[in-house]
């Protein structure tokens, strides 16, 4: 019977799930053979997120806190949904920055160039004095432009490039130019860097390479070791890929549970297997604020310094579009000042410029206010890290887990002086227990760490080779 068909005749059958399962009560409930309610037992498992329990004789118990149902996908389902909009919204704020930038930076710096052009040639002929403000447009327009051009072609800017430069180096180390488009440094000024995107079957692979090196015998302290996942994440995703890779798991005589895989073992190459590093000697780390050059972000923010500047005059000298047109179409006798309306806002010299100028500055500084939360995450993880590492790396070796031990990883990853409630928490969520020392001290034991870790040393002793050789090759399609 198939692992799925059996899971469904489980979950007919069984009255109360919520209540712990053996194989045995499995197979008289739904009167399955035994084989069959063990893989129907398995595929809930992993359906139902349910977890394993060995008891001192070496019984293996099912257990489904939630029955069979799944309260979790609601709320999962939410969180994507969430992480889509989310998502999206980033996403077309970027290309809206990215297209602002190309129009604001660029085009507005041609209009403002244009008007120039334009109130020098409408004021041809008026007096040197003469003050009025088509003038003054004109003085601090051409101040303006001059500050972004300088900004943009200085040797220093992100937009230079010397074509000669390598043929005149500056240094004896050569510098190579950033290949970094330039509407990306923008990207990363606005929005941060990009984060690397995780490849959803590493850590699968990660799990099947310390099978096979592991003589296709794993424990959960493996999982954890090489994953970094606690051990509420690993117990249903053991489930999950004894179905797909038909893996088995016992109880040896001292409790410890053993799944085995010995189908992966297989190979028709040389026994190259190998286990990744650590999950703890590869530990988050805090990404940096925009990723880009020093120079880059100065550049960035002085041409949007001279777009801001440039929409509050235009705000403050009522440029509308109404009083262009009265600058440029309506005569002025020589040396009597402009005088332009006051009534109505500049939308597309003043308030649109302004606007997104604003949050090109604001969305940098509100993720730098931020940075100290997402630090903390980073620090947690990396004391949960830690952790880890000193539970699996001491219950492999059948030694107790000191308690002061695990205050001083935390206390070094996080800065914080922990609490005892915080220690037992993560004890807890390992499945530790306390036990006191021969001096008194508080330490703690993984009784089920221990005893996997003991069973596993035997079972690979005596896998057997003959589980990875290949037969004698009878029949070949190459010529």
């Amino acid at each position: 019977m198939e692992p799925e068909a059996a899971a469904a005749a489980l979950v007919r059958t069984l009255p109360e799930p919520t209540r712990p399962i053996t194989v045995a009560d499995a197979s008289v409930a739904a009167g399955l053979a035994l084989r069959d309610a063990e893989a129907g037992l398995q595929w809930l498992t992993h359906a139902y997120r349910g977890h394993l329990r060995v008891t001192e004789d070496g019984d293996l118990v099912h257990l489904f806190p939630t029955g069979f149902t799944k309260p979790w996908e609601t709320k999962e389902r939410l969180a994507i949904l969430g992480e889509r909009i989310v998502g999206a919204l980033v996403g077309a704020g970027r290309f809206l920055v990215r297209a602002w930038l190309l129009v604001a930076m660029v085009g507005y710096a041609a209009i403002f160039i244009a008007l120039i052009i334009g109130l020098t040639l409408a004021r041809q002929g008026s007096s040197d004095r003469d003050e009025s403000p088509g003038l003054g447009i004109l003085g601090g327009l051409f101040r303006m432009i001059a500050d972004a051009l300088f900004w943009t072609f200085h040797p220093f800017s992100p937009l230079y490039y010397n074509p000669y430069h390598d043929e005149r180096p500056v240094s004896r180390a050569p510098r190579t130019r950033d290949a970094t488009p330039f509407y990306e440094k923008v990207n990363r000024f606005v929005f941060g860097p990009p984060k690397p995107k995780a490849d959803p079957q590493a850590q699968r692979a990660a799990i099947l390479r310390a099978i096979r090196a592991g003589k296709g015998r794993i424990g959960l302290g493996d999982v954890m070791r090489v994953t970094g996942l606690p051990r509420a994440a690993a117990d249903p995703l053991m489930a999950r890929l004894m179905l797909d890779h038909e893996g088995t798991v016992e109880v040896t005589d001292n409790g410890g549970i053993v799944y085995t895989f010995a189908g992966l073992r297989r190979t028709a190459g040389e026994d190259g297997a190998f286990t990744d590093r650590p999950a703890w000697e590869r530990p988050p780390g805090l990404l940096p604020l925009t990723g880009n050059p020093t120079s880059s972000n100065l550049g960035i923010g002085a041409l949007n310094l001279f777009n801001l500047l440039a929409s509050l005059f235009a705000i403050g000298n009522h440029l509308t579009i109404a009083n262009l047109v009265t600058i440029f179409t309506t005569p002025h006798p020589r040396g009597e000042p402009i005088v332009l309306p006051t009534e109505g806002l500049p939308i597309a010299l003043g308030v649109v410029p302004l606007v997104f100028s604003v949050v090109i500055f604001a969305l940098p500084l509100l993720r730098s206010a931020l940075r100290a939360r997402e630090a903390n995450r980073v620090a947690e993880e990396r004391a949960r890290l830690g952790v880890l590492r000193e539970v699996v790396t001491r219950a492999t070796a059948r030694e107790p887990v000191d308690d002061e031990a695990l205050k001083q990883i935390v206390r070094v990853a996080t800065g914080h002086e922990p609490t005892s409630k915080d220690i037992t928490r993560r004890v807890v969520e390992l499945g530790g227990d306390v036990d006191v020392g021969p001096a008194g001290e508080v330490r703690y034991r993984f009784a089920e760490l221990e005893a996997e870790a003991e069973a596993l040393e035997d079972e690979r002793a005596e896998a057997p080779e003959e589980e990875a050789r290949l037969g004698k090759v009878v029949f070949t399609s190459e010529s």
